[in-house]
């Protein structure tokens, strides 16, 4: 009979034990997670940082229906060649042992994506005629992906200047010997294309002895409805 008085002491403290254990658990907080330790012996993995979600072409967001995810990248002065992503798939890098010195560039269907063909345009010691061959019988709606790639202007002439406006460009008018530049275009175009950056080839600026930095543009291109018979 002498240990009810103990007992009645460790049911009393059990009691208030399990209430606190109840109400943390319900109401949360720091001091819940140390009962939950306390009483399961578990101890809780901290949380990891979710990983950023990767879109197509290394986009930050996803492209809307219908649309062609793209990132177009120049040539790094005369040592890192261009690089052009659609729908997660390279169409134009050095890998790909398809890239050249002066403009490359990527030919794709804009009704269904495809591509059409790549080519690159010596525009240093080449023959500017190729390059307007392979521009002018250019099909309405074929979209146009182009990279620099060390020097992009030095053979060009007003009619190949002329031919890339047509396809949006307001950048070509003014591109020099050695500047950077991205664009895409597409035949038949009504406005200015939006995809287009240029980088002047500037001693003062210039991010590599000679030639100005690498640019990297991505977006999204809506896809042309079908022509009609």
């Amino acid at each position: 009979m002498r240990l009810a008085g103990p007992l009645r002491g460790v049911a009393a403290l059990l009691l208030v034990g399990l209430s606190w254990f109840l109400a943390s658990t319900m109401f949360g907080g720091e001091g819940g997670s140390s009962v939950r330790h306390f009483f399961t012996g578990a101890s809780e993995e901290p949380t990891a940082e979710p990983r950023p979600r990767r879109y197509k072409c290394g986009l930050s967001a996803p492209c809307p229906p219908k649309h062609l995810a793209f990132r177009v990248v120049s040539g790094a002065a005369n040592v890192i060649g261009p690089k052009v992503c659609l729908e997660d798939k390279m169409l134009v890098s050095s890998l790909k042992d398809n890239v050249g010195r002066g403009i490359n560039i990527a030919l794709v269907n804009g009704v269904n994506g495809e591509l059409l063909e790549t080519k690159a345009f010596d525009m240093w010691a080449g023959d500017v005629n190729d390059l307007l061959k392979f521009l002018r019988p250019l099909h309405e709606g074929t979209l146009v992906f182009v990279a620099s790639f060390d020097d992009a202007a030095t053979k060009m002439n007003d009619e190949a200047r002329r031919l890339f406006e047509e396809l949006g460009s307001t950048a070509v008018k003014e591109l020099a010997f050695r500047d950077s530049w991205v664009f895409v275009g597409a035949k038949g175009i009504e406005n200015k294309s939006p995809f287009e950056q240029r980088m002047k080839n500037s001693k003062g600026s210039n991010k590599y002895e000679g030639w100005p930095e690498s640019l990297e543009m991505d977006g999204c291109i809506p896809l042309r409805a079908p022509l009609e018979s």
